[in-house]
């Protein structure tokens, strides 16, 4: 089992190229594939931050990097993007594929305490596994300086992992992120299944709760919500994150965008703003 990365593709794009690889998860007891986007080096010897892109429901590593477009800004403001997967795949766990919103493609960034979903370790992938890996492996890049950005699931993903991790990561933002899953029917189904039945094991991978608590933030957290998007007003909820950032005078940046759904075309047109964001932050 092949724990170190191997390139299985690569295409060049604005100067700089998006390169997928291939590894065995320790994590999570199967095979898993990310993408980086590497941007044209200045010199031999320079180092790219990185900013970690976190994909919603149904999504692989292969969205947003076929359809953000954000290499473009990536590419101008030198820096590296990383594209994990979703979830585990292929562990054939009873279930595991029978709703698009639980199990394969629908990992939710937890570490799940359920004997049956026990390899569903995606924080602990995420959070310390993939930055293990590219430290090890990838020396253009430098790890110690890194962000993270989501969409929706992945939005939930980006606020809870970077609120828990505020050495780790310089900034965060979010597209239409699921902001309070404990109070809404994809994070019932996701935590009860994942987590069992205590509500305070939920709280921990909730951004609305945990921003009380990890309140240390000194980036602006930004956040872009369309208002045409369905999932707006009983899945998403980003109102009760605002309500519990202001209580913690948190700085947060909500801006509700009209006309525009849950989809890339959302993603790609605000996602200039999201790398600029990130990119003052990491070479500050």
């Amino acid at each position: 089992m092949e724990i170190k990365p191997t390139e299985i593709s690569i295409s060049k794009m604005f100067g700089g190229y998006n390169k997928r690889y291939k590894h065995y998860s320790p994590t999570l007891g199967c095979s898993m594939n990310f993408h980086i986007f590497f941007p044209p080096p200045s010199s031999p010897s320079h180092k790219f931050p990185v900013l970690y892109w976190l994909s919603g429901l149904t999504c692989t590593d292969e969205n947003f990097i076929a359809k953000s477009g954000a290499q473009r800004a990536a590419s101008s403001e030198g820096v590296a993007l990383i594209v994990p997967d979703t979830s585990p795949r292929g562990l054939n766990v009873e279930g595991e594929s029978d709703s698009w919103d639980f199990g394969v493609g629908a990992g939710f960034y937890l570490n799940a305490t359920q004997e049956k979903w026990k390899n569903w370790k995606m924080y602990d992938y995420v959070v310390k596994e993939l930055p293990t890996l590219l430290h090890e492996n990838f020396p253009e890049l430098d790890t110690s300086r890194a962000s993270i950005f989501g969409h929706s699931m992945g939005g939930h993903g980006a606020l809870t992992i970077y609120l828990k991790n505020l050495d780790k990561y310089k900034s965060v933002s979010a597209f239409a992120p699921i902001a309070n899953p404990v109070n809404c029917p994809w994070g019932l189904k996701a935590f009860t299944n994942y987590l069992g039945e205590n509500k305070a094991d939920w709280e921990e991978y909730d951004a609305t709760c945990l921003v009380s608590k990890y309140n240390d933030v000194s980036a602006t957290i930004l956040i872009d919500q369309g208002e045409d998007d369905k999932f707006f007003k009983d899945q998403l909820l980003p109102q009760k994150f605002e309500e519990s950032c202001k209580k913690v005078n948190v700085p947060l940046l909500l801006r509700l965008q009209p006309g525009y759904d849950h989809s890339y075309f959302f993603i790609a047109t605000f996602i200039d703003d999201h790398i600029r964001h990130h990119a003052q932050a990491l070479n500050l």
